[in-house]
């Protein structure tokens, strides 16, 4: 089986140490390879050699995510850029986009990762996997198809095909797995009703749900709805891919990818542990990364720990996923938006300290979308109705350019209005 033998039945004091033994390598690798981490170190007055227990991460300040910014593009990679074979990139803060890369050996382990997941979800060699995630997810369904195809399942990569085509797909093709996000899957589901087309008519059996996390209610009616079994896998949209945690066949919970990250879950305010089951911040230390490693990344996700075992005889940690961040970041169809670069990509769009109004999620029926409202006036815009749709019609283009998901563009009367941008 591709993806097993990785650990996931450690035994927990023998997980404990193989941790330790990698975050000792990783962080070596950090502190001599990436000056961003050498200085940190430095800094906070760690070396490599005093972690000698994985308590003692938290003698390092955190990462976050306004550093992959700031070191745009290359500044954090831990390798030549000979050795990377593949690279990613994310909407991000402060201008500039997120970039990831990737050795040949980190595509190999991010693959049996996430072979590991579908296969813990009963996805195999006589499935046929449809992915369907919007283009700001577009590394995503790079890995889930490398994922799939390393199991021998039939895969339906990701495309620009629009919702009919997509459910023409889905019923034409026998789609038995879809991969998508619950906003995408909501959609699919109305499409179907709406052209009257019955959930028996579909070989679909199996609903892979990324990129947010679902509420039993939402989860449920999918499930009922479509005649799916529904698995919940949360990943990072920035770094480095999908199936960080992935669900079992007893759906208590989501198993982390020990054998490649260190957890944390934290009080975002004192910044401790918080304690055992109770909600906090989600940090995360990479283990196995060649490329880029991770040290301490604050990933803004609100989880809690598990602490029963699961009667699937996993050991892996299992979080539970909550709804709610514990930064400002938006998120929509998976992907992570910044406000403030929403506002900052407006300006640069219109050549102008244009009114931003408001930047926010717009509720469209069964999904969401980003929707920002500029104020008229007389600095910006003529008169002219048709000029006005011209600068509505391409700054929406170019937000959904930037970030790959649904966006509007709303005028609105600039005088009295406050800025809540």
């Amino acid at each position: 089986m591709v993806g097993a033998g990785n650990g996931e039945y450690l035994d927990p004091a023998d997980r404990r140490q193989m941790q330790l033994e990698q975050v000792q390598v990783s962080c070596n690798r950090a502190f001599k390879n990436v000056p961003f981490y050498r200085n940190r170190f430095l800094e906070a007055g760690v070396s490599p050699q005093d972690i000698t227990s994985p308590e003692d991460l938290a003698k390092l300040p955190f990462t976050e995510r306004r550093h992959f910014s700031e070191h745009y593009p290359y500044g954090l990679f831990a390798v030549p850029l000979r050795d990377i074979v593949r690279i990613h990139t994310a909407p991000g803060t402060a201008g500039n986009p997120t970039v990831s890369g990737y050795t040949v050996r980190d595509l190999r382990l991010w693959r049996q990762l996430v072979a590991r997941a579908l296969t813990a979800a009963g996805v195999g060699a006589d499935d046929i996997v449809q992915i369907v995630l919007h283009p700001g997810l577009a590394n995503w369904g790079r890995d889930y198809k490398d994922g799939a195809e390393a199991i021998e399942a039939s895969v339906i990569p990701l495309n620009a095909l629009h919702l009919a085509k997509q459910i023409m797909v889905l019923r034409d093709y026998k789609s038995s797995v879809l991969i998508t996000t619950p906003g995408s899957a909501a959609q699919m589901e109305e499409a179907l009703f709406s052209a009257g087309i019955n959930p028996t008519q579909l070989a679909l059996k199996t609903l892979v749900l990324v990129g947010e996390p679902v509420d039993q209610a939402q989860r449920r009616f999918l499930e009922d709805r479509l005649h799916v079994t529904t698995w919940i896998h949360y990943g990072l949209s920035e770094i480095p891919g999908p199936a960080v945690a992935f669900e079992c066949p007893e759906h208590r919970g989501l198993h982390l990818a020990e054998d490649h990250f260190l957890a944390e879950v934290l009080d975002p305010a004192s910044r401790q542990p918080v304690q055992a089951g109770d909600p906090g911040e989600l940090v995360l230390t990479s283990l196995t990364t060649q490329a880029f490693p991770l040290i301490r990344f604050r990933t803004g996700d609100r989880v809690r720990v598990v602490p029963d075992p699961c009667p699937c005889g996993r050991t892996l940690t299992r979080l539970e996923w909550l709804p709610g961040r514990m930064d400002d970041l938006m998120v929509l169809q998976g992907v992570k938006i910044d406000k403030d670069q929403v506002v900052l990509r407006v300006r640069q769009t219109l050549g102008t300290e244009a009114a931003v109004l408001r930047v926010g999620l717009e509720e469209r029926g069964s999904y969401k979308g980003l929707e920002v409202r500029l104020g008229v006036d007389e600095r910006l815009f003529s008169d002219e109705i048709k000029e006005l749709e011209r600068i509505v019609r391409r700054l929406a283009f170019e937000l959904r350019q930037e970030f790959g998901v649904p966006a509007e563009v709303r005028l609105l009367e600039a005088s009295g209005m406050r800025d809540e941008a």
